[in-house]
């Protein structure tokens, strides 16, 4: 491999856009090319980052052959088709999350990524802030002892149309379940694993996506994780991890923050400010160029397997709704 990780992106929205500021932070990532859907809009983006290859089709992108992985930045409906591209192509993946819109489409990536022998990924970026790192650190040095239950939520107002038509089109895979839930679903999934019971609720708008709802998960041992999110109204964003013997309270904005405290019986309150990047992507980036030089197909902090469960969970939750896509068979 080269000095340098030659990354391509698929798609020019604002989340690609933002992962391309990333690149440009770390020194060992080559942002070689971009795909987009017209030429227009590759070439855009490509003057905005200063990118030599500009493709008008994704699947030229996944062409290129001095590429090392590529995100995929696209619309959630098309994650599943975007990623098998790119690995039929050879390429490794780094897929924006949710890895998939549903358990049966995370199930064929992952397989076409095993069996063609390529790194895949879920681009949860939240899972490799040095805020988790503490998190898991302080966990695993039993710091509060059993944990026990879990709060977490994350509300936004969207406030501009293209926001706004994205995560509200049924087309799309919107709604807060999959935009900004999967987040505290993913939080409880890194405490607890995967949930035994799931008791749930929604508010489905006109356009018959979830715009709030509320989950509660139960565990095997008894643990529960009470979560919530919405994409009409904005929520505390905080998040709190109760044990035996104390807790983990994340302050706002907990899935992208660097400040914790940690309570434990009998003992004074430690606050904690951990190291922070200004745009967060940079330490997902860093750790798929670990996995790649060290010749990794998976990520064992975002394993694919957990990934999946994550999935089986979402789908589990939307029965419970009755909400399923345009584009999904029975």
């Amino acid at each position: 491999m080269a000095n340098k990780i030659r990354w391509g992106i698929l798609g020019s929205g604002s989340i690609a856009a933002k992962f391309a500021e990333a690149l440009g932070c770390v020194d060992e990532a080559d942002l070689v090319a971009v795909g987009s859907r017209t030429n227009e809009k590759a070439n855009a983006f490509g003057d905005t980052y200063r990118i030599s290859r500009r493709y008008g089709s994704y699947q030229k992108l996944a062409d290129d052959k001095d590429l090392d992985i590529i995100y995929v930045a696209t619309p959630h409906n098309l994650h599943e088709e975007n990623t098998i591209m790119c690995l039929n192509a050879g390429k490794g993946v780094l897929c924006e999350k949710p890895l998939a819109v549903n358990a049966r489409q995370g199930q064929a990536m992952i397989d076409c990524a095993r069996s063609k022998k390529c790194f895949l990924m879920e681009a949860m970026w939240t899972r490799f802030l040095p805020l988790m790192d503490k998190v898991r650190e302080l966990l695993a040095d039993n710091a509060i002892g059993q944990p026990q239950m879990l709060t977490a939520d994350f509300g936004f107002r969207c406030s501009n149309y293209e926001e706004k038509q994205r995560v509200l089109d049924p087309h799309l895979a919107g709604g807060a379940l999959l935009d900004v839930g999967i987040y505290p679903l993913s939080l409880s999934s890194m405490v607890f694993g995967k949930p035994l019971h799931i008791h749930s609720t929604a508010v489905l708008g006109q356009t018959g996506v979830d715009e709030q709802n509320a989950v509660i998960l139960a565990f095997e041992q008894g643990q529960l994780a009470m979560i919530y999110s919405a994409q009409q109204i904005e929520t505390p964003h905080e998040a709190t991890i109760m044990g035996t013997e104390g807790m983990i309270r994340l302050h706002r904005s907990w899935y992208s923050g660097n400040k914790l405290t940690l309570t434990r019986q009998g003992k004074s309150e430690q606050f904690m400010e951990l190291p922070s990047h200004d745009n967060g992507f940079v330490y997902e980036i860093k750790a798929v160029h670990r996995d790649l030089r060290e010749g990794r197909l998976e990520n064992a902090i975002m394993p694919l397997d957990e990934s999946l469960a994550i999935l089986q969970t979402m789908d589990a939750i939307r029965k419970q709704w009755g909400l399923k896509y345009p584009f999904e068979s029975d």
